[in-house]
Formats: C-alpha cells, sequence, structure tokens
C-alpha cells in the first residue's frame, strides 16, 4: 500500500488556540484501519473542523530513507462539528464508529497539549500503555505549562501527555530541572 502524502492535520488552523462555545461538540471518530488521511482529507475539502496528529517518521526503503508521517493515534481523528457536519463525516464510509465525548473542555485541554508537544520539535513517541505516575507541570523549556505524568527510564525521565478520553498518550524526553509536582 502507498504512503500517502501528509495532507491536513488540522482544520482550521486555530481550532486548537482557546476554548469555543458553540453549536459545535467534540467527537472522536474510530476510523476503519487506515483511513485517516483520506477522512482528514475529506473534512478539509468541505471545511469540517478536524485534528489529526501526526507524527513525522524516515525509515529507509531499499538503502534510500523515506520520509512518511503516520498517525500518532491510529485509527482515531478528533472532529469538532456541529450535528450537520457530524452526519456528513459518517457519510464517508470511512468510520467505524462515531464516541460521544461527556467532557468537552478536558478533551480540547488534552488535544491542545498533543498539538503543543508535536509542535516543539522535540522527539515524540506514542504510548499506548499509560503507566501510573506523578503528575507534573513543565516549569521551563519550550513546553513550559504543559501538564502530564511522568515515567521513569534508567537515566531520563519522560513526560506523558494524555488523552484520556481514548486512553492514548504521546511522550519526550524532558530534563529533571525542567519538572515541577503539580499540586492538585
Amino acid at each position: 500500500m502507498p504512503i500517502l502524502p501528509p495532507g491536513p492535520t488540522i482544520y482550521p488552523t486555530t481550532l486548537l488556540n482557546g476554548w469555543q462555545e458553540g453549536d459545535r461538540r467534540w467527537w472522536v471518530l474510530h476510523t476503519k484501519p487506515r483511513q485517516e488521511k483520506l477522512l482528514a482529507g475529506h473534512l478539509w475539502q468541505t471545511e469540517i473542523p478536524f485534528y489529526l496528529p501526526l507524527l513525522r517518521r524516515t525509515t529507509v526503503v531499499r538503502g534510500s530513507p523515506l520520509d512518511s508521517a503516520i498517525p500518532l493515534f491510529p485509527g482515531y481523528l478528533f472532529l469538532m462539528a456541529s450535528t450537520r457536519e457530524r452526519v456528513e463525516a459518517l457519510a464517508t464510509r470511512r468510520i467505524v464508529r462515531c464516541l460521544e465525548v461527556a467532557s468537552q473542555r478536558e478533551l480540547w485541554k488534552d488535544l491542545s497539549q498533543v498539538f503543543r508537544l508535536l509542535g516543539s520539535g522535540l522527539a515524540v513517541t506514542p504510548e499506548d500503555y499509560l503507566v501510573p505516575g506523578a503528575k507534573v507541570t513543565v516549569r521551563s523549556g519550550p513546553l513550559a505549562g504543559l501538564q502530564g505524568t511522568v515515567l521513569r527510564e534508567a537515566s531520563r525521565r519522560r513526560i506523558v501527555v494524555r488523552v484520556d478520553f481514548i486512553q492514548r498518550g504521546v511522550s519526550a524526553v524532558v530534563e529533571d530541572y525542567m519538572l515541577a509536582a503539580l499540586n492538585e
């Protein structure tokens, strides 16, 4: 199967800039296998707000480097839609199920942090299994203010930003001095 070009990952580009009240709400779309980018392309063309976090990866194929963009959370796309727009997305037949989000503001906060983490330029790693640990906030560096959970790996610390609704996350290695315990 060919590797699709990255394509659009967010529409509009200001979607995660600030919390917005209105007739649209967040939905988590569980897509058919390998349909995330195609669905994102359709939503972009029809101007329906969405977020599809992608990771850039370089692999070597027959001795040549090949750059690709793969979904951070395979099988998931985040839709911010009115009832009419949600029905239009479902009509693409690229979706297995549409998951309702009870805590709209919480999902927006999680996605905003993932967006910021991906845009930081740090090497990130998808985290499928989220190990419980200390909740922290990053106090300095390009991720200052970001909140997450710390995983310890030998001599390094890895911060995990979670998207609780789908029980997935993304992580990056940070220095100890950048972290402060989060008082809840």
